[in-house]
């Protein structure tokens, strides 16, 4: 196996490990206690770490498509939450966090990715 090819590997088993790790800890009935107590937060630098996760794993997928998969899932943690079995609560509040802080990480890779190419055209270079 190449080490690109590795590399690839390696991207793709982390995001669906943390995806995991996601939804466990998200429709537990009784979630473990983590250091972040603000649930948007938690919310938050779940789906950033997902969506970069998922840049990096899925490079040629467009950031419209990783943005909409990400809002979906978002959107599936907030309606099977609402299963009373598990005793949690959905929060359209939740959704938006979620779609805040992956809308931002991809759009912040994308601008990285353009001050880091060779090929972009700088405003005022003539």
């Amino acid at each position: 196996m190449s080490g690109t090819s590795s590399n690839r590997v390696l991207k793709s088993v982390l995001f669906w490990l943390v995806l995991s790790a996601i939804l466990i800890l998200a429709l537990l009935p009784h979630p473990p206690a983590v250091p972040v107590e603000s649930d948007k937060v938690q919310h938050m630098i779940a789906f950033a770490t997902l969506s970069l996760l998922a840049r990096l794993a899925f490079p040629r997928r467009s950031l419209a498509a990783l943005f909409v998969t990400m809002a979906a899932l978002g959107a599936a943690i907030e309606v099977l939450q609402m299963i009373p079995a598990l005793h949690r609560d959905a929060e359209l509040a939740d959704w938006l966090a979620d779609c805040v802080a992956s809308l931002t990480v991809l759009v912040l890779f994308r601008g990285m990715q353009w001050i880091l190419s060779p090929k972009h055209d700088v405003p005022g270079d003539g």
